[in-house]
């Protein structure tokens, strides 16, 4: 995948967009990168309607093959970066993930579709480890998509907007008691301190370290040019 941007508008999937009104200012943006199934329609206003790159979890794939017309050919100037484990990805014939984005890819030739090598999926876990100093699997920890979508768009972009995405105390603060749902999309879903302190505080299953991530967040925002708009750290 050869991308490159000057400036990125990264948007967060959380309820902390909903009446944001920012969705002018994020489509003036060189690059919009979203993340899995968010959708533009209906919320142009507060998240705008721009998608240049989409960064997708195994597990939402069959959510855009579900709404594959919409994804797949109206915004097929979309480009689309795919992640998961091998069992889901393999290349073989047997990753079930892999073989319905084959499906896609010859169903709509002209979208440009890629997917996270096993190696990158290592290096991301060797960077969690690096600045955690937790090894991923021993902790039963699973990187969430916003964790690959900071690397990546690290990777593609000289500066990085970021927006809906909240800071590591946010949950404890007085701030933290309002009710926002997890997802924009999603407004009676799950409310997302409590689904990020279950998460964080979870010793088994598939979890993500939602408050973790923040924290390395933070620390890269320092390293380089990120900066977090709404709210704003």
């Amino acid at each position: 995948m050869d991308v490159h941007c000057n400036q990125c508008a990264l948007v967060s999937s959380s309820g902390q967009m909903l009446s944001a009104g920012l969705g002018e200012e994020i489509d003036k943006n060189q690059c919009v990168i979203r993340m899995n199934n968010a959708p533009t329609v209906g919320y142009e206003q507060d998240v705008g309607s721009r998608t240049s790159l989409r960064v997708v979890s195994h597990t939402s794939v069959p959510l855009l093959v579900k709404n594959e017309l919409y994804y797949f050919h109206r915004a097929a100037d979309t480009t689309y970066v795919f992640w998961g484990p091998d069992r889901n990805m393999r290349q073989d014939g047997k990753g079930p993930i892999f073989n319905a984005l084959l499906k896609i890819a010859k169903k709509y030739p002209d979208v440009r579709l890629y997917a996270v090598t096993s190696e990158a999926i290592q290096y991301c876990d060797q960077v969690f480890q690096k600045e955690t100093g937790k090894n991923r699997m021993q902790t039963g920890a699973f990187l969430s998509t916003g964790f690959f979508t900071m690397i990546l768009a690290l990777d593609v972009c000289d500066s990085i907007q970021v927006y809906g995405m909240i800071d590591d105390n946010h949950c404890t603060q007085p701030k933290g008691a309002q009710k926002v749902p997890y997802h924009y999309y999603k407004p009676r879903g799950p409310d997302e301190c409590v689904t990020y302190t279950q998460h964080e505080s979870s010793r088994r299953g598939n979890h993500h370290r939602f408050i973790t991530e923040k924290q390395v967040f933070a620390r890269w925002a320092k390293q380089y040019n990120v900066t977090f708009v709404h709210p704003s750290w």
